[in-house]
């Protein structure tokens, strides 16, 4: 596990297509999940320890956003031949488990659509607005020893509630950490 910090955002920056398998069997594509008000698209995974510390706040999120007007999904890229964890099966064990109702699950098992938005770790966050523009490019709140800081809403909800209503997102952004994505040998 190598902690990895993201890059700054790079605001405007469009969105890449994509068209991935769920965890129902439905190739689901950018289209279908983009949100009246912006859309968050993030690369997370199944055995991340700093997947694993946020998730719980990560769908509360999601469900709050939904009634903004913003719709997410979640890809998972990593290598799962060495990482059998964040397989296919375990992908729909995991949400399952942690309730993902308002949150596509989707399997980049070639990894392109990881390459194409340049995700670095998990979690990674992109959050667009109305026109699939970057405006977010940072954590969803602070961590300490893996747990999360809990002392007011979340960065992520907050930057992206401000790009529903305004199509900006802050200018000041704290980078996501997390493992690196496992790439495919």
């Amino acid at each position: 596990m190598a902690l990895t910090k993201t890059p700054i955002c790079d605001f405007g920056k469009k969105a890449k297509d994509f068209k991935l398998k769920s965890i129902n069997n439905e190739l689901i594509s950018l289209e279908d999940i983009k949100g009246v008000n912006g859309t968050l698209i993030m690369f997370i995974c199944n055995h991340c320890p700093y997947v694993k510390a946020i998730i719980e706040d990560l769908v509360e999120d999601c469900k709050k956003l939904k009634s903004d007007g913003i719709n997410s999904v979640a890809i998972m890229s990593n290598d799962t031949k060495n990482y059998p964890e964040d397989s296919f099966e375990n992908m729909i064990k995991f949400s399952k488990d942690n309730k993902f109702e308002e949150l596509n699950y989707l399997i980049d098992d070639t990894q392109e659509i990881a390459k194409k938005y340049g995700a670095v770790c998990t979690p990674d966050f992109f959050g667009y607005n109305k026109n699939l523009e970057l405006q977010y490019r940072g954590r969803i709140r602070e961590l300490k020893n893996l747990k999360p800081i809990r002392d007011g809403q979340s960065d992520l909800k907050l930057a992206m509630q401000m790009i529903a209503k305004t199509q900006k997102g802050p200018l000041e952004q704290i980078p996501s950490m997390g493992c690196n994505i496992k790439w495919i040998n």
